[in-house]
């Protein structure tokens, strides 16, 4: 029996009917692919619409541009042209063929065979197409099936799939870490044999993939197995056992404080503290996420969380407070209000300008912080400050 794709909001979306009459639909030449035809099956939100053509690229582009839809020549030489909607972009791609491979990169032809198309894919649950007319399913490989188990399984040779684009070891794993109820042992045996391979990516490659799989659904037990077949050992060997219980707890713990999950504060569980700044590099994460990796394993302190939070920001203060297994519940719907003294109020109050001024502020953050960011200072909590960091200041010039 033919399986019909369910009605989804996606499938109304601005002007996706008009681009598949365009693209041919009526003729068999156009199919939804992909995330789309495989999350609906699901029942899962679907964000990203992927459509395959037997249309050549420059016919495609031609076709596009006549109907007025606005296309973006975003990857001829792999087929992929744009087309910009007033509901978003849809990718729309040639069926294809690969050619030759090194396994970063890919020659391929272009094609007018759906299977042949099917067949260089990466998973069963990734080559499932559909009418956009009937809504007709079509699964050269077993997918519907591998779907219903569960089960991420390779299209054909798992070694040869890997070997075509390496980048699939890690898209094994997150696909598991999403979708997975059950491990398919050829495809897990052949990322642990191929595991080296990793070596040959770009590094942004490599964090883009990590960062996606440690947000996913069963995460944890997916990065367990990982560490346990050592398939990050070549690119990230700084990952340890003790690294993935502590991710653990940090999981349990953003359940507990009903704050999802983030792919920055659960690298930084995984890692030693001293091993944060150096992955951060390597992976080239930006700047801000870089310190932002490194500054969650460098504890609490003990001013309880919205000294924390002053001092820190409120993401890094949640990060911390949550790797440490500590509540977060101070920092909810709290705005870190301003010291209720400046270094002008010091000043006028004849106070030097120079280190004397920013020690005296230093010392009044504290004493204002311990006392719970009240509105405003007592003068002469102020004037003492004033006189021990000015006196502390002349005794350091003595």
């Amino acid at each position: 029996m033919d399986l019909i794709l369910p009605p989804a909001p996606w499938r109304a979306r601005a002007g996706l009917a008009a681009l598949t009459t365009v693209l041919g639909a009526a003729a068999g030449d156009a199919r939804f692919v992909g995330g789309a035809v495989r999350d609906t099956l699901l029942g899962l939100e679907v964000s990203d619409v992927d459509i395959a053509t037997r249309l050549t690229p420059d016919r495609v582009v031609e076709r596009l541009r006549a109907a007025g839809i606005r296309a973006v020549p975003t990857g001829l030489a792999h087929g992929t042209v744009t087309a910009v909607l007033p509901s978003g972009p849809v990718e729309v791609t040639t069926l294809r063929r690969d050619v030759a491979t090194d396994g970063r990169h890919a020659v391929v032809a272009f094609s007018d065979d759906w299977r042949e198309d099917a067949a260089r894919r990466d998973f069963t649950m990734n080559a499932l197409y559909a009418d956009p007319l009937s809504g007709e399913v079509f699964d050269y490989h077993g997918g519907r099936t591998d779907i219903a188990a569960g089960r991420v399984r390779f299209i054909g040779d798992p070694h040869r799939r890997i070997a075509e684009d390496h980048l699939r070891i890690l898209r094994f794993f997150r696909f598991q870490a999403r979708f997975g109820t059950t491990v398919d042992g050829d495809g897990l045996a052949a990322c642990a044999a191929r595991a080296n391979d990793l070596m040959a990516l770009s590094r942004e490659r490599i964090a883009a993939e990590l960062l996606k799989l440690l947000v996913a659904r069963d995460a944890v037990a997916v990065i367990r197995l990982m560490v346990d077949h050592a398939i990050l050992r070549a690119v990230l060997p700084e990952i340890a056992p003790d690294g993935v219980d502590r991710l653990a707890r940090l999981e349990a713990a953003e359940t507990r404080a009903r704050i999802a999950p983030d792919a920055i504060r659960r690298l930084a569980a995984l890692l030693p503290a001293e091993a944060a700044d150096g992955v951060g590099a390597r992976l080239k994460l930006s700047n801000a996420d870089r310190k932002r990796l490194v500054a969650a394993r460098t504890g609490i302190g003990d001013e309880g969380p919205r000294g924390l939070a002053w001092r820190a920001g409120i993401e890094s203060a949640v990060d911390r407070l949550l790797l440490a297994d500590q509540p977060i519940d101070d920092l909810r719907n709290w705005t870190p209000p301003r010291l209720p003294v400046t270094g002008g109020t010091l000043v006028a109050r004849g106070l030097a300008k120079g280190p004397d001024v920013a020690r005296t502020l230093r010392a009044l953050e504290t004493a204002w912080i311990a006392q719970g960011f009240p509105a405003a200072l007592p003068d002469q909590l102020v004037e003492d400050a004033i006189i021990a960091n000015a006196a502390s200041g002349e005794s350091g010039r003595a």
